[in-house]
């Protein structure tokens, strides 16, 4: 079983197309949608969770980049700019799945950008502005 969280860019001739729907039903691969930004005739963006068997996965990703759709994971569009990062932990009260912390041992505040589901209450929350959401 596979489980990624990805970044969907799609051309505006797909914007109008069931390509999610299709994932699920050509594919068998589960869904949850984490964030959208859908406008008619203009450039489609959605950040997805996609579950399911590994060659199911690997059958729908195909399926998506053969129609031009650009694929990559979350992790590349949400991260932290450490030089700025003055370890306040501000962001670590409104991360809702704990993808920011603070290490107990060190008390710097930390990111998981694997638990990131690009939600960007840090970025408002975050004085210094050291997070960053590239989509």
């Amino acid at each position: 079983m596979v489980s990624k969280r990805i970044v969907l860019t799609f051309p505006h001739k797909l914007v109008d197309e069931p390509i999610v729907y299709k994932l699920v039903k050509d594919f068998d691969l589960v869904f949850n949608i984490l964030q959208a930004k859908i406008t008619p005739k203009e450039e489609g963006l959605m950040v997805l969770e996609l579950k399911g068997k590994k060659e199911n996965y690997v059958a729908g990703v195909k399926y998506l980049t053969g129609l031009g759709v650009k694929i990559q994971p979350l992790s590349k569009d949400v991260t932290r700019d450490e030089s700025r990062c003055t370890q306040c932990g501000a962001c670590i009260s409104v991360c809702p799945t704990e993808a920011l912390y603070i290490d107990k041992k060190t008390m710097k505040v930390l990111f998981d950008s694997d638990k990131c589901i690009a939600c960007e209450l840090c970025v408002r929350a975050c004085p210094p502005r050291a997070m960053v959401v590239k989509f």
